[in-house]
């Protein structure tokens, strides 16, 4: 009864009336998602991240650059933290600068620790289980165990200017860098992408 009654009131406004009431809650919706993006670009501390090799058939859609990074792949029997994710999970990833500098990945949980010093703490959530972990030399080891999970933190796709991907399209991963905003919620957004220590595109802070 209480519906057929609201369907009768919004039924009596004009439609412009409606239609403008929907496009000004659009825009409100979309004010805050890009709001909140740039706070992170703002605000959130950089951390860099080594990209690695991703199957060539994803490698550049459009304007888009499809990326995949050291951290995306986690060896849990070799860092702190939580054994049992299951795909879906979230996961809260400590990361600590290594000595080149790239962050790499020292715990994963399941509930948010404490980041201290210069340690950061990444949000995303597990894509599979049960995975190989990569050898020191970024190969694919499966000769151990199958402990590894893939984790999506949202840095995966990154759109550049039309016309400006071919070149990034032809690269090795291994020359590109990413550097990224780390919110203290875990929360996430890529700041600059370069080629050979070289900026390519930065994004701006608003």
């Amino acid at each position: 009864m209480g519906a057929l009654v609201a369907d009768r009131i919004v039924a009596r406004v004009p439609a412009t009336l409606r239609a403008l009431v929907s496009m000004i809650v659009l825009c409100g919706a979309i004010g805050m998602l890009v709001e909140g993006r740039a706070r992170i670009l703002r605000s959130g501390s950089e951390v860099r991240l080594r990209t690695a090799p991703v199957d060539p058939r994803d490698l550049f859609r459009g304007d888009y650059v499809i990326l995949n990074y050291d951290i995306s792949m986690l060896d849990l029997a070799s860092i702190q933290g939580d054994r049992d994710f299951s795909r879906g999970d979230p996961i809260h990833v400590q990361l600590t600068p290594g000595t080149d500098g790239f962050a790499r990945p020292v715990g994963a949980y399941k509930i948010r620790p404490p980041a201290s010093g210069a340690d950061v703490v990444i949000e995303g959530h597990v894509l599979t289980t049960g995975v190989c972990p990569r050898a020191e030399n970024g190969t694919v080891d499966c000769s151990r165990t199958r402990n590894g999970v893939r984790v999506a933190y949202g840095l995966e796709s990154y759109f550049v200017p039309q016309g400006t991907g071919l070149a990034i399209e032809r690269t090795e991963r291994s020359r590109l860098e990413v550097v990224a905003a780390v919110a203290p919620s875990g929360g996430s957004a890529i700041k600059r992408l370069l080629i050979d220590g070289k900026l390519v595109h930065t994004e701006p802070p608003f």
